[in-house]
């Protein structure tokens, strides 16, 4: 299972007002057990496309990054980890909005 050790987070703007909801760019600094196929001794990184429409969050996108590679791994999360994920956004939407 992943642990998410650092994040970033930031409300991306719409300024022709064309998506619904509200769109959030996230970078969550991960750790995976050695034994995980994922592993990486570089670290890795998600970073997440989160949206917020009528009060309910949801994933959008994500890619996962090997830190020092910036190409993306084709790798995709387990259903798990995709909802500690949306979870974990849903807890920290509103660090973006005081910023």
């Amino acid at each position: 299972m992943l642990k998410i050790t650092e994040y970033t987070i930031e409300k991306l703007n719409d300024p022709f007002g064309i998506l619904s909801g509200e769109r959030y760019e996230l970078f969550l600094d991960i750790e995976v057990p050695e034994e995980d196929e994922l592993f990486s001794e570089n670290g890795l990184y998600i970073r997440v496309l989160f949206a917020v429409e009528e009060q309910k969050g949801k994933l959008i996108k994500y890619d996962i990054f090997e830190k020092g590679n910036e190409g993306a791994l084709e790798f995709d999360l387990e259903e798990d980890e995709e909802a500690m994920i949306t979870d974990f956004c849903t807890k920290h939407l509103d660090e973006a909005m005081n910023n």
